[in-house]
Protein backbone atom coordinates (compact mmCIF):
# COMPACT_ATOMS: atom_id res chain seq x y z
CA UNK A 1 0.00 0.00 0.00
CA UNK A 2 1.90 3.62 -1.13
CA UNK A 3 2.17 6.19 1.26
CA UNK A 4 -0.39 8.42 -0.40
CA UNK A 5 -3.31 5.53 -0.12
CA UNK A 6 -2.05 4.35 3.49
CA UNK A 7 -2.45 8.34 5.19
CA UNK A 8 -6.13 8.46 3.38
CA UNK A 9 -7.58 4.96 4.17
CA UNK A 10 -5.71 3.05 6.57
CA UNK A 11 -7.94 1.68 8.89
CA UNK A 12 -5.55 1.20 12.42
CA UNK A 13 -5.19 4.94 13.02
CA UNK A 14 -5.91 5.62 16.63
CA UNK A 15 -8.56 5.99 17.90
CA UNK A 16 -10.72 5.11 14.97
CA UNK A 17 -14.07 5.16 15.16
CA UNK A 18 -15.63 4.74 12.14
CA UNK A 19 -19.04 6.53 11.05
CA UNK A 20 -20.95 4.42 8.86
CA UNK A 21 -24.25 6.59 6.77
CA UNK A 22 -27.11 4.34 5.69
CA UNK A 23 -27.08 1.54 8.39
CA UNK A 24 -30.52 0.89 7.82
CA UNK A 25 -29.69 -0.02 4.34
CA UNK A 26 -28.27 -3.12 2.88
CA UNK A 27 -24.59 -2.34 1.72
CA UNK A 28 -23.82 0.19 5.18
CA UNK A 29 -25.75 -2.73 7.34
CA UNK A 30 -23.16 -5.15 5.92
CA UNK A 31 -19.96 -2.46 5.97
CA UNK A 32 -21.06 -1.59 9.81
CA UNK A 33 -20.70 -5.49 10.58
CA UNK A 34 -17.59 -6.03 8.48
CA UNK A 35 -16.03 -3.02 10.62
CA UNK A 36 -17.43 -4.99 13.81
CA UNK A 37 -15.99 -8.48 13.07
CA UNK A 38 -12.56 -7.31 12.18
CA UNK A 39 -12.72 -5.49 15.76
CA UNK A 40 -13.32 -1.43 14.82
CA UNK A 41 -15.13 0.75 16.73
CA UNK A 42 -18.35 1.57 14.51
CA UNK A 43 -21.19 4.39 15.13
CA UNK A 44 -24.21 3.96 12.51
CA UNK A 45 -26.84 6.81 11.26
CA UNK A 46 -29.73 6.66 9.16
CA UNK A 47 -32.59 9.25 8.65
CA UNK A 48 -35.10 6.18 8.98
CA UNK A 49 -36.55 5.59 12.28
CA UNK A 50 -35.94 2.72 14.23
CA UNK A 51 -40.01 1.24 13.95
CA UNK A 52 -38.43 1.76 9.79
CA UNK A 53 -35.11 0.67 10.04
CA UNK A 54 -35.39 -2.97 8.44
CA UNK A 55 -32.45 -4.60 8.67
CA UNK A 56 -31.94 -3.62 12.59
CA UNK A 57 -32.37 -6.97 13.68
CA UNK A 58 -28.95 -8.14 12.21
CA UNK A 59 -26.93 -5.66 14.76
CA UNK A 60 -28.87 -6.92 17.77
CA UNK A 61 -25.40 -8.93 19.31
CA UNK A 62 -23.12 -5.83 18.24
CA UNK A 63 -21.90 -3.36 20.50
CA UNK A 64 -23.12 -0.20 17.93
CA UNK A 65 -24.38 3.49 18.68
CA UNK A 66 -26.50 4.03 16.27
CA UNK A 67 -28.50 7.63 15.89
CA UNK A 68 -31.92 7.42 13.64
CA UNK A 69 -33.99 9.38 12.58
CA UNK A 70 -31.59 12.05 11.27
CA UNK A 71 -27.77 12.67 11.13
CA UNK A 72 -26.84 14.59 13.71
CA UNK A 73 -23.68 16.81 14.91
CA UNK A 74 -22.63 14.78 17.58
CA UNK A 75 -22.14 12.06 14.89
CA UNK A 76 -20.15 14.16 12.69
CA UNK A 77 -17.97 14.87 15.42
CA UNK A 78 -17.62 11.56 17.16
CA UNK A 79 -16.17 9.73 13.49
CA UNK A 80 -12.51 10.16 12.52
CA UNK A 81 -14.12 7.98 9.04
CA UNK A 82 -17.17 8.80 7.27
CA UNK A 83 -18.73 6.25 5.22
CA UNK A 84 -21.44 6.82 2.64
CA UNK A 85 -23.85 4.56 0.88
CA UNK A 86 -22.59 3.96 -2.29
CA UNK A 87 -26.04 5.81 -3.48
CA UNK A 88 -25.36 8.67 -1.41
CA UNK A 89 -25.59 11.87 -4.46
CA UNK A 90 -22.46 13.84 -3.96
CA UNK A 91 -25.13 17.12 -4.28
CA UNK A 92 -26.56 16.24 -1.27
CA UNK A 93 -26.98 17.83 2.09
CA UNK A 94 -25.81 15.02 4.11
CA UNK A 95 -22.43 14.76 1.62
CA UNK A 96 -22.18 18.67 2.13
CA UNK A 97 -22.27 18.17 5.77
CA UNK A 98 -19.54 14.49 5.44
CA UNK A 99 -17.06 17.32 3.41
CA UNK A 100 -17.66 19.72 6.16
CA UNK A 101 -16.31 17.31 8.78
CA UNK A 102 -13.20 17.03 9.96
CA UNK A 103 -13.28 13.28 9.42
CA UNK A 104 -12.08 11.55 6.14
CA UNK A 105 -14.21 10.11 3.76
CA UNK A 106 -13.80 6.20 2.77
CA UNK A 107 -15.69 4.74 0.15
CA UNK A 108 -17.36 0.86 0.42
CA UNK A 109 -14.48 0.12 -2.02
CA UNK A 110 -11.69 1.65 -0.21
CA UNK A 111 -13.28 -0.92 2.80
CA UNK A 112 -13.52 -3.92 0.51
CA UNK A 113 -9.85 -2.73 -0.76
CA UNK A 114 -8.29 -2.59 2.98
CA UNK A 115 -9.89 -5.47 4.82
CA UNK A 116 -9.48 -9.35 2.92
CA UNK A 117 -11.83 -11.78 3.15
CA UNK A 118 -8.88 -14.34 4.98
CA UNK A 119 -10.63 -17.25 4.02
CA UNK A 120 -11.68 -19.51 1.41
CA UNK A 121 -14.13 -17.95 -1.05
CA UNK A 122 -16.92 -20.15 -3.16
CA UNK A 123 -18.40 -18.08 -5.76
CA UNK A 124 -21.62 -19.96 -7.51
CA UNK A 125 -23.09 -19.00 -10.66
CA UNK A 126 -25.15 -20.04 -13.44
CA UNK A 127 -28.69 -19.94 -14.98
CA UNK A 128 -30.22 -22.48 -12.55
CA UNK A 129 -29.17 -24.19 -8.65
CA UNK A 130 -27.53 -21.47 -7.57
CA UNK A 131 -29.60 -20.64 -4.60
CA UNK A 132 -29.77 -24.45 -3.65
CA UNK A 133 -25.98 -25.14 -4.47
CA UNK A 134 -25.22 -22.65 -2.10
CA UNK A 135 -27.48 -23.36 0.95
CA UNK A 136 -26.27 -27.27 0.72
CA UNK A 137 -22.78 -26.36 0.50
CA UNK A 138 -23.28 -23.85 3.33
CA UNK A 139 -24.72 -26.55 5.40
CA UNK A 140 -22.06 -29.35 4.28
CA UNK A 141 -19.58 -26.88 5.78
CA UNK A 142 -21.74 -26.33 8.81
CA UNK A 143 -21.91 -30.13 9.37
CA UNK A 144 -18.08 -30.41 9.49
CA UNK A 145 -18.16 -27.23 11.75
CA UNK A 146 -17.05 -24.74 9.98
CA UNK A 147 -18.57 -21.17 10.46
CA UNK A 148 -19.67 -20.23 7.24
CA UNK A 149 -20.58 -16.20 6.90
CA UNK A 150 -24.11 -14.94 6.70
CA UNK A 151 -25.48 -12.06 5.44
CA UNK A 152 -28.33 -12.63 8.12
CA UNK A 153 -31.54 -10.92 5.60
CA UNK A 154 -34.27 -12.51 5.85
CA UNK A 155 -36.24 -12.72 2.57
CA UNK A 156 -33.34 -11.29 0.53
CA UNK A 157 -31.44 -13.21 -1.95
CA UNK A 158 -28.67 -10.49 -2.13
CA UNK A 159 -26.69 -12.10 -4.80
CA UNK A 160 -25.19 -9.13 -6.82
CA UNK A 161 -23.96 -5.48 -6.38
CA UNK A 162 -21.99 -5.37 -3.04
CA UNK A 163 -23.36 -7.86 -0.87
CA UNK A 164 -21.38 -11.15 -1.93
CA UNK A 165 -18.25 -9.19 -1.54
CA UNK A 166 -19.04 -7.78 1.94
CA UNK A 167 -20.67 -11.06 3.06
CA UNK A 168 -16.95 -12.86 2.08
CA UNK A 169 -15.49 -10.53 4.67
CA UNK A 170 -17.87 -11.15 7.80
CA UNK A 171 -16.48 -13.50 10.30
CA UNK A 172 -16.70 -17.25 9.55
CA UNK A 173 -14.13 -20.08 8.67
CA UNK A 174 -15.80 -19.66 5.27
CA UNK A 175 -17.74 -17.65 2.61
CA UNK A 176 -19.90 -20.15 -0.12
CA UNK A 177 -21.29 -16.96 -2.11
CA UNK A 178 -24.21 -17.05 -4.80
CA UNK A 179 -23.19 -14.33 -7.45
CA UNK A 180 -26.00 -13.68 -9.98
CA UNK A 181 -26.13 -11.20 -12.41
CA UNK A 182 -28.34 -9.54 -14.51
CA UNK A 183 -27.16 -10.12 -17.94
CA UNK A 184 -25.04 -6.76 -18.18
CA UNK A 185 -21.50 -7.12 -19.42
CA UNK A 186 -19.33 -6.67 -16.29
CA UNK A 187 -21.72 -7.01 -13.61
CA UNK A 188 -20.65 -10.11 -12.24
CA UNK A 189 -17.42 -9.48 -13.14
CA UNK A 190 -17.44 -6.36 -10.66
CA UNK A 191 -18.87 -9.08 -7.82
CA UNK A 192 -16.78 -11.38 -8.16
CA UNK A 193 -13.66 -10.01 -8.49
CA UNK A 194 -14.52 -7.72 -5.09
CA UNK A 195 -15.36 -11.45 -3.74
CA UNK A 196 -11.58 -12.72 -4.34
CA UNK A 197 -12.69 -16.33 -5.11
CA UNK A 198 -10.39 -19.56 -4.59
CA UNK A 199 -12.93 -21.50 -5.96
CA UNK A 200 -16.15 -21.61 -7.94
CA UNK A 201 -18.94 -23.39 -9.38
CA UNK A 202 -20.84 -23.04 -12.47
CA UNK A 203 -24.23 -24.82 -12.71
CA UNK A 204 -25.68 -24.44 -15.59
CA UNK A 205 -26.01 -21.94 -18.42
CA UNK A 206 -29.52 -21.69 -20.06
CA UNK A 207 -31.30 -18.62 -21.65
CA UNK A 208 -32.54 -15.64 -19.32
CA UNK A 209 -32.17 -12.20 -18.26
CA UNK A 210 -31.50 -12.22 -22.38
CA UNK A 211 -31.82 -8.45 -23.40
CA UNK A 212 -33.28 -7.09 -26.27
CA UNK A 213 -30.46 -8.27 -28.80
CA UNK A 214 -31.62 -11.81 -27.56
CA UNK A 215 -28.31 -12.63 -27.50
CA UNK A 216 -27.61 -16.05 -25.41
CA UNK A 217 -23.94 -16.56 -25.85
CA UNK A 218 -23.48 -13.02 -24.81
CA UNK A 219 -25.22 -13.67 -20.98
CA UNK A 220 -23.10 -17.00 -21.27
CA UNK A 221 -19.98 -14.97 -21.38
CA UNK A 222 -21.53 -12.84 -18.90
CA UNK A 223 -21.15 -16.17 -16.67
CA UNK A 224 -17.75 -16.67 -17.65
CA UNK A 225 -16.76 -13.66 -15.41
CA UNK A 226 -16.18 -15.45 -12.58
CA UNK A 227 -13.46 -18.27 -14.82
CA UNK A 228 -11.97 -15.70 -15.83
CA UNK A 229 -11.42 -14.39 -11.65
CA UNK A 230 -10.50 -18.03 -11.18
CA UNK A 231 -7.29 -18.44 -13.36
CA UNK A 232 -4.92 -20.71 -11.74
CA UNK A 233 -7.98 -21.24 -9.41
CA UNK A 234 -9.80 -23.94 -9.04
CA UNK A 235 -13.29 -24.28 -11.07
CA UNK A 236 -16.19 -27.18 -10.66
CA UNK A 237 -18.25 -27.08 -13.59
CA UNK A 238 -21.46 -28.98 -15.04
CA UNK A 239 -19.75 -31.01 -17.59
CA UNK A 240 -23.31 -32.18 -18.68
CA UNK A 241 -23.82 -28.63 -20.48
CA UNK A 242 -22.18 -28.27 -23.77
CA UNK A 243 -22.75 -24.33 -23.02
CA UNK A 244 -20.97 -24.42 -19.85
CA UNK A 245 -17.96 -27.15 -21.17
CA UNK A 246 -17.27 -25.15 -24.13
CA UNK A 247 -17.09 -22.01 -22.03
CA UNK A 248 -14.11 -23.13 -20.55
CA UNK A 249 -11.94 -22.67 -23.88
CA UNK A 250 -14.16 -19.54 -24.97
CA UNK A 251 -12.58 -17.43 -21.83
CA UNK A 252 -8.95 -19.56 -22.36
CA UNK A 253 -9.36 -20.75 -18.89
CA UNK A 254 -5.90 -22.09 -17.03
CA UNK A 255 -6.53 -23.53 -14.01
CA UNK A 256 -7.97 -26.64 -12.66
CA UNK A 257 -11.14 -27.97 -13.78
CA UNK A 258 -13.54 -30.26 -12.03
CA UNK A 259 -16.06 -31.75 -13.77
CA UNK A 260 -20.25 -33.30 -12.30
CA UNK A 261 -22.71 -34.58 -14.03
CA UNK A 262 -25.66 -37.92 -14.34
CA UNK A 263 -25.17 -41.04 -16.36
CA UNK A 264 -29.37 -41.58 -16.89
CA UNK A 265 -31.26 -42.19 -19.50
CA UNK A 266 -32.32 -38.89 -21.33
CA UNK A 267 -36.35 -38.10 -21.13
CA UNK A 268 -35.81 -36.25 -24.76
CA UNK A 269 -33.52 -35.72 -27.49
CA UNK A 270 -33.58 -31.96 -28.01
CA UNK A 271 -31.19 -28.82 -29.98
CA UNK A 272 -28.61 -26.50 -28.31
CA UNK A 273 -26.43 -24.58 -30.25
CA UNK A 274 -22.66 -25.06 -30.18
CA UNK A 275 -19.98 -22.24 -29.63
CA UNK A 276 -19.05 -23.17 -32.77
CA UNK A 277 -22.60 -21.92 -34.28
CA UNK A 278 -23.54 -25.77 -34.94
CA UNK A 279 -26.55 -26.50 -33.76
CA UNK A 280 -26.19 -29.85 -31.62
CA UNK A 281 -28.13 -32.75 -30.74
CA UNK A 282 -29.04 -32.86 -26.65
CA UNK A 283 -29.73 -35.77 -24.79
CA UNK A 284 -31.30 -33.97 -22.02
CA UNK A 285 -31.34 -35.13 -18.52
CA UNK A 286 -32.82 -32.08 -17.25
CA UNK A 287 -33.27 -29.14 -19.50
CA UNK A 288 -30.54 -27.81 -21.41
CA UNK A 289 -28.18 -30.42 -19.77
CA UNK A 290 -27.09 -34.29 -20.98
CA UNK A 291 -25.60 -36.08 -23.96
CA UNK A 292 -23.92 -34.38 -26.36
CA UNK A 293 -21.53 -33.97 -29.27
CA UNK A 294 -20.85 -31.55 -31.81
CA UNK A 295 -18.42 -31.92 -34.92
CA UNK A 296 -16.03 -28.99 -33.81
CA UNK A 297 -14.71 -31.78 -31.42
CA UNK A 298 -17.16 -30.55 -27.87
CA UNK A 299 -17.88 -33.97 -26.69
CA UNK A 300 -19.56 -34.31 -23.04
CA UNK A 301 -16.93 -35.36 -21.07
CA UNK A 302 -16.72 -38.28 -18.42
CA UNK A 303 -17.42 -36.74 -14.76
CA UNK A 304 -14.86 -36.58 -11.91
CA UNK A 305 -17.91 -36.63 -9.73
CA UNK A 306 -20.71 -39.26 -11.58
CA UNK A 307 -24.25 -39.84 -10.22
CA UNK A 308 -25.57 -43.28 -11.56
CA UNK A 309 -28.46 -45.93 -10.19
CA UNK A 310 -30.99 -42.64 -9.42
CA UNK A 311 -33.52 -43.03 -7.36
CA UNK A 312 -36.17 -40.53 -5.29
CA UNK A 313 -34.19 -40.32 -2.95
CA UNK A 314 -30.42 -41.82 -3.35
CA UNK A 315 -28.06 -42.31 -5.98
CA UNK A 316 -24.84 -44.12 -6.49
CA UNK A 317 -21.62 -41.56 -6.34
CA UNK A 318 -18.94 -41.82 -8.66
CA UNK A 319 -15.39 -40.08 -7.60
CA UNK A 320 -11.66 -40.26 -8.38
CA UNK A 321 -11.18 -42.17 -4.86
CA UNK A 322 -13.92 -44.51 -4.81
CA UNK A 323 -17.65 -45.11 -5.31
CA UNK A 324 -20.52 -44.26 -2.52
CA UNK A 325 -24.21 -44.16 -1.86
CA UNK A 326 -25.47 -41.32 -1.64
CA UNK A 327 -28.91 -41.23 0.37
CA UNK A 328 -30.98 -37.29 0.12
CA UNK A 329 -34.08 -35.72 1.94
CA UNK A 330 -34.31 -33.78 -1.12
CA UNK A 331 -35.94 -34.78 -4.39
CA UNK A 332 -35.73 -34.32 -8.59
CA UNK A 333 -32.85 -35.08 -10.56
CA UNK A 334 -31.67 -31.15 -10.76
CA UNK A 335 -31.21 -31.92 -7.15
CA UNK A 336 -28.85 -34.94 -7.71
CA UNK A 337 -26.86 -31.80 -9.92
CA UNK A 338 -26.81 -29.55 -7.26
CA UNK A 339 -25.56 -32.36 -5.18
CA UNK A 340 -22.56 -33.35 -7.27
CA UNK A 341 -21.29 -29.91 -7.47
CA UNK A 342 -21.41 -29.28 -3.76
CA UNK A 343 -19.54 -32.70 -2.89
CA UNK A 344 -17.04 -32.12 -5.58
CA UNK A 345 -16.28 -28.93 -3.52
CA UNK A 346 -16.65 -29.81 -0.20
CA UNK A 347 -14.25 -33.25 -1.13
CA UNK A 348 -11.69 -31.05 -3.44
CA UNK A 349 -11.12 -27.87 -1.84
CA UNK A 350 -12.53 -27.67 1.55
CA UNK A 351 -11.11 -30.93 2.73
CA UNK A 352 -14.46 -32.09 4.30
CA UNK A 353 -14.18 -35.52 5.53
CA UNK A 354 -16.53 -37.94 3.56
CA UNK A 355 -18.50 -39.12 6.08
CA UNK A 356 -19.50 -35.48 7.04
CA UNK A 357 -20.40 -34.93 3.13
CA UNK A 358 -22.51 -37.70 3.35
CA UNK A 359 -24.63 -37.12 6.71
CA UNK A 360 -25.05 -33.21 5.27
CA UNK A 361 -26.56 -34.42 1.99
CA UNK A 362 -29.02 -36.75 3.80
CA UNK A 363 -30.29 -34.00 6.48
CA UNK A 364 -30.55 -31.10 4.06
CA UNK A 365 -34.35 -30.51 3.50
CA UNK A 366 -33.89 -27.74 0.90
CA UNK A 367 -34.31 -24.50 0.46
CA UNK A 368 -37.79 -22.22 1.61
CA UNK A 369 -39.93 -21.50 -1.89
CA UNK A 370 -38.15 -24.43 -3.75
CA UNK A 371 -40.40 -27.55 -3.79
CA UNK A 372 -42.04 -26.14 -1.17
CA UNK A 373 -44.71 -28.13 -0.35
CA UNK A 374 -47.85 -26.46 1.65
CA UNK A 375 -50.86 -27.65 3.66
CA UNK A 376 -52.43 -29.64 1.29
CA UNK A 377 -56.57 -28.92 0.35
CA UNK A 378 -58.97 -31.76 -0.44
CA UNK A 379 -56.18 -34.20 -1.44
CA UNK A 380 -54.60 -31.67 -3.94
CA UNK A 381 -50.75 -31.15 -2.99
CA UNK A 382 -49.81 -27.47 -2.99
CA UNK A 383 -46.42 -26.89 -3.81
CA UNK A 384 -44.59 -23.38 -4.44
CA UNK A 385 -41.72 -23.21 -6.52
CA UNK A 386 -39.03 -19.74 -7.27
CA UNK A 387 -38.50 -20.92 -10.74
CA UNK A 388 -38.99 -17.86 -13.07
CA UNK A 389 -37.25 -18.56 -16.38
CA UNK A 390 -38.13 -21.11 -19.06
CA UNK A 391 -35.66 -23.95 -18.09
CA UNK A 392 -36.31 -23.74 -14.49
CA UNK A 393 -39.57 -23.89 -14.84
CA UNK A 394 -39.50 -26.67 -17.73
CA UNK A 395 -36.78 -29.02 -15.08
CA UNK A 396 -39.06 -28.57 -12.32
CA UNK A 397 -42.36 -29.52 -14.08
CA UNK A 398 -40.46 -32.28 -15.22
CA UNK A 399 -39.35 -33.66 -12.55
CA UNK A 400 -43.18 -33.49 -10.68
CA UNK A 401 -44.78 -35.08 -13.88
CA UNK A 402 -42.76 -38.22 -12.12
CA UNK A 403 -44.53 -38.43 -9.53
CA UNK A 404 -48.40 -36.41 -10.27
CA UNK A 405 -50.35 -37.43 -12.98
CA UNK A 406 -52.51 -33.98 -13.42
CA UNK A 407 -51.23 -30.45 -12.20
CA UNK A 408 -52.32 -27.52 -12.38
CA UNK A 409 -50.09 -24.53 -12.90
CA UNK A 410 -50.44 -20.98 -11.24
CA UNK A 411 -47.60 -18.87 -13.12
CA UNK A 412 -46.74 -15.32 -11.44
CA UNK A 413 -43.53 -14.93 -13.35
CA UNK A 414 -42.45 -11.65 -15.24
CA UNK A 415 -39.41 -12.90 -17.64
CA UNK A 416 -36.53 -10.99 -17.48
CA UNK A 417 -36.08 -12.04 -21.13
CA UNK A 418 -38.97 -10.37 -22.14
CA UNK A 419 -41.98 -11.31 -24.05
CA UNK A 420 -40.55 -13.83 -26.02
CA UNK A 421 -39.09 -15.21 -22.08
CA UNK A 422 -42.58 -15.44 -20.87
CA UNK A 423 -43.74 -17.31 -24.25
CA UNK A 424 -41.55 -19.73 -23.67
CA UNK A 425 -42.25 -20.26 -19.99
CA UNK A 426 -46.11 -20.82 -21.34
CA UNK A 427 -44.79 -23.36 -23.97
CA UNK A 428 -42.91 -25.26 -21.73
CA UNK A 429 -46.20 -25.50 -19.27
CA UNK A 430 -48.33 -26.09 -21.90
CA UNK A 431 -45.92 -29.35 -22.64
CA UNK A 432 -46.78 -30.43 -19.07
CA UNK A 433 -49.30 -29.24 -16.69
CA UNK A 434 -53.37 -30.03 -17.42
CA UNK A 435 -53.86 -26.59 -16.91
CA UNK A 436 -52.63 -23.24 -16.57
CA UNK A 437 -53.52 -20.20 -14.75
CA UNK A 438 -51.44 -16.76 -16.09
CA UNK A 439 -51.73 -15.31 -12.77
CA UNK A 440 -49.50 -12.40 -13.39
CA UNK A 441 -49.85 -9.73 -16.46
CA UNK A 442 -46.96 -10.99 -18.52
CA UNK A 443 -48.12 -14.31 -18.78
CA UNK A 444 -52.11 -13.33 -18.89
CA UNK A 445 -50.15 -11.36 -22.37
CA UNK A 446 -48.55 -14.70 -23.62
CA UNK A 447 -51.29 -16.96 -22.68
CA UNK A 448 -53.31 -14.47 -25.64
CA UNK A 449 -51.44 -15.92 -28.09
CA UNK A 450 -53.07 -19.83 -27.65
CA UNK A 451 -56.19 -18.60 -26.53
CA UNK A 452 -58.86 -19.98 -26.73
CA UNK A 453 -57.66 -23.14 -25.33
CA UNK A 454 -59.22 -25.52 -22.85
CA UNK A 455 -55.86 -26.46 -20.98
CA UNK A 456 -55.29 -22.29 -20.37
CA UNK A 457 -58.20 -20.66 -17.60
CA UNK A 458 -58.18 -16.97 -16.72
CA UNK A 459 -59.20 -15.80 -13.44
CA UNK A 460 -62.66 -13.63 -12.61
CA UNK A 461 -60.14 -10.70 -13.29
CA UNK A 462 -57.88 -9.89 -15.61
CA UNK A 463 -54.07 -9.12 -14.00
CA UNK A 464 -53.19 -5.72 -14.10
CA UNK A 465 -50.22 -5.01 -15.51
CA UNK A 466 -47.35 -5.21 -12.54
CA UNK A 467 -43.69 -5.75 -12.54
CA UNK A 468 -40.79 -5.58 -10.22
CA UNK A 469 -38.03 -7.83 -11.83
CA UNK A 470 -39.10 -11.43 -11.60
CA UNK A 471 -41.86 -10.45 -9.23
CA UNK A 472 -44.92 -10.31 -11.73
CA UNK A 473 -47.78 -10.63 -9.27
CA UNK A 474 -48.85 -8.79 -6.29
CA UNK A 475 -50.51 -11.02 -3.69
CA UNK A 476 -54.62 -10.75 -4.81
CA UNK A 477 -53.16 -11.74 -8.59
CA UNK A 478 -51.42 -15.18 -6.98
CA UNK A 479 -54.69 -16.22 -5.01
CA UNK A 480 -56.99 -15.34 -7.62
CA UNK A 481 -54.89 -17.81 -9.62
CA UNK A 482 -54.62 -20.13 -6.97
CA UNK A 483 -58.84 -20.28 -6.17
CA UNK A 484 -59.38 -21.20 -10.20
CA UNK A 485 -56.34 -23.81 -9.59
CA UNK A 486 -57.83 -25.44 -6.48
CA UNK A 487 -61.59 -25.96 -8.60
CA UNK A 488 -59.56 -28.24 -11.20
CA UNK A 489 -59.88 -31.89 -11.44
CA UNK A 490 -55.76 -32.56 -10.43
CA UNK A 491 -53.12 -33.97 -8.02
CA UNK A 492 -51.61 -31.00 -7.48
CA UNK A 493 -51.43 -27.37 -7.83
CA UNK A 494 -48.16 -26.07 -8.37
CA UNK A 495 -47.25 -21.95 -8.09
CA UNK A 496 -44.15 -20.83 -9.74
CA UNK A 497 -42.21 -17.68 -9.42
CA UNK A 498 -40.88 -15.02 -7.07
CA UNK A 499 -44.35 -13.92 -6.68
CA UNK A 500 -45.67 -17.44 -5.31
CA UNK A 501 -42.94 -17.36 -2.89
CA UNK A 502 -42.44 -14.30 -1.54
CA UNK A 503 -46.59 -14.38 -0.65
CA UNK A 504 -46.74 -17.91 0.69
CA UNK A 505 -47.96 -17.11 3.82
CA UNK A 506 -50.95 -15.08 2.70
CA UNK A 507 -51.40 -18.77 0.52
CA UNK A 508 -51.17 -20.51 3.93
CA UNK A 509 -53.89 -18.19 5.00
CA UNK A 510 -56.01 -18.51 2.65
CA UNK A 511 -55.66 -22.90 3.03
CA UNK A 512 -56.18 -22.59 6.27
CA UNK A 513 -59.38 -21.00 6.02
CA UNK A 514 -60.48 -22.98 3.08
CA UNK A 515 -60.06 -26.47 4.67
Amino acid sequence: MDEKYDEKTSLKKDPPVFGVLGVCGIVGNLAARVLLDHGFKVIGSDLHSKEHCEYLYTLDDYDIKLYLSEHPEEFFKSSTHLIPPPSLSKDSDTFRKMLESPAQILEIDEIIQCIKPEKPVICITGTNGKTTTTHLLKHISRVSGLKTTEHGFKSLQGNVDYIPPLQSRLKGDVAVIETGTGGVVGDLKFTVEKCQPSCGIITNINPDHLGEDNDFFKYARIKGELLEELQNKKAVVNSDDPTVWGLLKEVGYKGEVITFGVDKHPSRISSKVCWCGEELLLGETISGVGYYRCSCGLVRPNPHYKATNIKKDSFLLHTPQGTHQVEMETMGLHNVYNALASIAVALEFLEIPLKDVLTAIKTFKGVPGRLEYLTPFKGKDIIVDYAHNPSGVETILQELKKIYSRMALVITVSSESGISGDIEILEKALARADFIIPASSYSYQAAKKYMPKEQILTTDVIPVQFREGTLGATSEQVLAGLKKAKKCDVDAIVCIGEAANKYKEQIKDYLSEVS
